[in-house]
């Protein structure tokens, strides 16, 4: 289990990289897997609830995945 001074490491440098590719944050971590050797299954362990987040949001914008029921108010 990945502590959380390494989640915040990995999640901090997945942020830079993606503004640096100028890159979504899924493609990001696919690609820094790919670069590194790095399973997926292993960088998933290493994302921030935030980024979590972000991956549904743009998977949601790409209808990858259902976009979640919102009540108009």
């Amino acid at each position: 289990m990945p502590t959380k001074n390494e989640i915040a490491e990995f999640s901090d440098l997945i942020v830079v990289e993606s503004a640096l590719w100028k890159m979504t944050i899924m493609d990001t971590v696919v690609a820094h897997c790919e670069n590194s050797g790095m399973e997926v299954d292993i960088a998933s362990t290493l994302l921030s609830s935030a980024l979590k987040a972000q991956i549904r949001e743009e998977a949601q914008e790409l209808n990858l995945l259902k976009k979640s029921a919102k009540l108009p108010i």
